[in-house]
């Protein structure tokens, strides 16, 4: 079951909150889709079948969709909520000079924290969502294509779940790559090759979504926020959240309070 809820709506563009209770693990009935849309996941997992190429989409990893593309969807991990972003034909050109953009998309802090400040600021749609809009999309176009083959594509989507769905073996480099069947050296060097980022890096970057989330819900015991979620200590925490958001937890809950 699916619900979409229009967030805001502009001529030129629509942002609807999505929320799936699908729980199949088989794939859905094809979808063809009329205009240009991003979707960023806020909560959850899913998988996408568009082109004969399937992708994870985690909030670590975003997908925009063309006119006529034929998508298919599993829901292995259950439920989840996104952000579907659609742009008018003529709103899209002008955003992306007609340049080719990749269909899947690594989110990193900033645009992560760019995504969920879309929706805390669709009190001022006209320019605060607008020039949000603008980073969602600006990050999407600078991201260089990747040299990943498909070895290496698979080999990161099964590090990605193990990593996001917090299994034993994701404790480290070692024991993940012996989990893979892969040597380290493998496992290491086709992370940059399919994402951009170091699996270290990655594996922060997972740590941080987790934050923010906590953060637009209002935490403000950082401490324990800290503990929960893997890090050293409060200070590792803000450190981390800085370097990949840009801002440290307390300024990120201020930009995120609706």
């Amino acid at each position: 079951m699916r619900d979409a809820v229009e967030v805001v709506a502009r001529p030129g563009y629509a942002v609807n909150v999505v929320r799936c209770a699908d729980d199949h693990t088989g794939w859905s009935a094809a979808e063809v889709s009329a205009g240009h849309r991003m979707v960023l996941v806020r909560r959850g997992r899913f998988r996408r079948r568009v082109r004969g190429v399937i992708a994870d989409a985690e909030p670590t990893a975003a997908y925009i969709v063309e006119p006529g593309d034929e998508e298919c969807f599993a829901h292995p991990a259950g439920g989840d909520v996104c952000t579907s972003v659609e742009f008018g034909a003529r709103l899209w050109r002008r955003l992306t000079g007609d340049r080719a953009v990749p269909s899947t998309v690594y989110v990193d802090g900033a645009l992560e924290l760019a995504h969920r400040r879309v929706v805390a600021s669709a009190a001022d749609p006209d320019y605060a969502l607008a020039e949000q809009l603008l980073v969602l999309v600006g990050g999407a176009l600078a991201q260089p294509a990747r040299a990943a083959g498909a070895n290496d594509r698979t080999l990161v989507g099964r590090a990605r779940e193990a990593i996001v769905t917090d299994d034993p073996a994701a404790a480290g480099l070692f024991p993940l790559a012996e989990a893979l069947g892969v040597s380290p050296y493998r496992l290491s060097r086709a992370f940059p090759r399919e994402l951009g980022v170091s699996l270290t890096r990655y594996r922060n970057r997972v740590r941080v979504s987790r934050a923010l989330e906590r953060l637009e819900a209002g935490e403000r015991e950082l401490g324990v926020l800290a503990v929960e979620l893997g890090f050293a200590d409060q200070a590792h925490l803000t450190r981390t959240v800085r370097e990949h958001a840009g801002a440290p937890p307390g300024v990120v809950r201020r930009l995120l309070a609706r």
